[in-house]
């Protein structure tokens, strides 16, 4: 099948209008926000409406053995949507209805185009909430699965594996079919929705996804304590959580990344100047609560437990002081690429070991000339970190040492983000080999011609057969 053939057959799929080729592919789709990925024009871009259109072309894509590259929104940081030139991306910005919201058994169902933000603005007059937030509302809850996004409210909610109750699948060939339902329990043999969630659509593609919701507490409050120390910080956060509180969000940002959002966003936080000049390190503690008297208990309860241990002090904002401040600490991606990052990543460990860790991570800056600043999920030990080191053999050396740092204090290489393409040769060098050996057997079960994701999650190799004929058309692929 040569290039023309093949979109002649993806347009029969899908119907006029749904297949960009050569230059009629959008600027966006060529990759994802990965600071360190090249865009990539692939042959084409396909936006099924249907799981049966979605069926007929990795059918097609199959028998081709043309690789198949899935797209949410777009949002992801480690290059999980990024094309290939000689692939198909199947993007689902068309597959984005909420198809039932159950409220007597608390679950949604929707398809993988659904965003955040429209899954929010749908349950909140009925008072519920999908309580995955992973900073991005545009984010599509197809990607969320793919990537098991976590977020500042895991803390209390868990991550989006925690909250997916079934999945329609489509595999490579065309099969569809369901795992799990509206069921919140089940021992029925192998756990194929847990196997999917995470697996970067180097398995299946999504096309329905069963999430279960929560109340919406009406009452919350943001507590903002500067300490002079992250280990004093870090030493604070097991007796907040012992006391019984849940908060919802417990974050830390070191001085530079609160300096950069709060003059980002304009934010007035009321913290004296003689405290700032003293404070290392911040931790961001949102309360929330179905009534105001015990908001109110909970939230003078944390705050004299925080000056108890280490706090230089502790302060309330006021409601719209702390909706700004979570808002702009979810969006300290777009701050840190705007000051010039080369990188940003993400990395997990045990959460008594963050000050360790940071500490380890703060000398790896000196040893390779970078500048890292951080933040994170302090109560699940996921730090984020923004690293400006230009050279990439540096950057590349830096990352290397500083996985492996991660991996010694327990560690794992990717605590939300993922591993995609730009996480691959770190995460193969520190992941046990009988385990990836373990994982390629499950990925060819599933997708035994290799058509899917090809190039991220596991090294495989791509499909041996593609279109035959002359490329169409493709724009330079310049640097980001």
């Amino acid at each position: 099948m040569d290039v023309q053939e093949l979109l002649d057959a993806l347009r029969a799929i899908t119907g006029p209008g749904r297949v960009d080729a050569g230059s009629d592919v959008r600027e966006e789709d060529t990759h994802d926000e990965a600071l360190t990925a090249r865009p990539a024009v692939p042959l084409a871009v396909v936006r099924p409406s249907t799981t049966e259109q979605v069926s007929a072309l990795l059918a097609l894509a199959d028998t081709a053995r043309v690789p198949v590259v899935a797209r949410g929104s777009g949002t992801g940081l480690a290059g999980g949507a990024q094309p290939l030139a000689d692939g198909i991306v199947v993007c689902f910005d068309q597959m984005a209805t909420i198809l039932e919201i159950d409220e007597q058994n608390r679950v949604a169902v929707v398809q993988p185009g659904v965003t955040l933000r429209d899954l929010d603005d749908a349950l909140r007059p009925l008072g519920f909430v999908y309580p995955v937030h992973p900073g991005e509302m545009r984010s599509s809850l197809g990607g969320n699965v793919a990537t098991n996004a976590g977020g500042m409210r895991a803390v209390r909610y868990g991550v989006t594996r925690h909250h997916v109750l079934g999945l329609e699948l489509v595999l490579p060939g065309g099969q569809v079919l369901r795992t799990g339902g509206k069921l919140v329990k089940s021992s029925s043999g192998y756990d194929l929705t847990q196997l999917v969630v995470g697996s970067e659509g180097t398995l299946a593609l999504v096309t329905e996804v069963t999430v279960k919701l929560v109340g919406r507490l009406a009452h919350h409050a943001t507590l903002l304590a500067p300490f002079s120390t992250l280990e004093l910080l870090a030493a604070a956060i097991a007796p907040v959580l012992r006391a019984g509180i849940a908060p919802a969000v417990l974050e830390y940002l070191d001085a530079g990344a609160m300096g950069a959002i709060v003059e980002e966003a304009g934010i007035e936080l009321g913290v004296p100047d003689h405290v700032r000049e003293r404070a290392a390190a911040y931790l961001v503690v949102v309360l929330e609560s179905s009534r105001a008297d015990r908001l109110d208990e909970d939230t003078e309860a944390a705050a004299a437990l925080l000056g108890r241990h280490g706090a230089l002090d502790a302060y309330v904002l006021p409601p719209s002081a702390g909706t700004s401040l979570v808002s702009a600490r979810e969006r300290i991606f777009f701050v840190a690429k705007a000051l010039g990052a080369d990188d940003i990543v993400d990395t997990v460990v045990p959460r008594s070991e963050i000050p360790a860790f940071l500490a380890r991570t703060a000398q790896l800056g000196d040893a390779y000339g970078a500048i890292i600043s951080g933040c994170g999920h302090v109560g699940d030990g996921n730090v984020h970190l923004s690293v400006f080191q230009p050279d990439g053999r540096r950057r590349h050396e830096l990352l290397e040492a500083l996985f492996h740092v991660a991996r010694d204090h327990g560690g794992a290489v990717s605590g939300e983000h993922g591993i995609g393409t730009e996480k691959l040769s770190y995460w193969l060098e520190l992941e046990d080999p009988a385990k990836i050996s373990l994982m390629r057997r499950i990925k060819a079960a599933f997708d035994p011609n290799g058509i899917l994701g090809p190039g991220r999650l596991l090294d495989m190799p791509l499909p041996q057969a593609g279109p035959s004929s002359a490329r169409v058309s493709q724009r330079p692929t310049a640097r980001r």
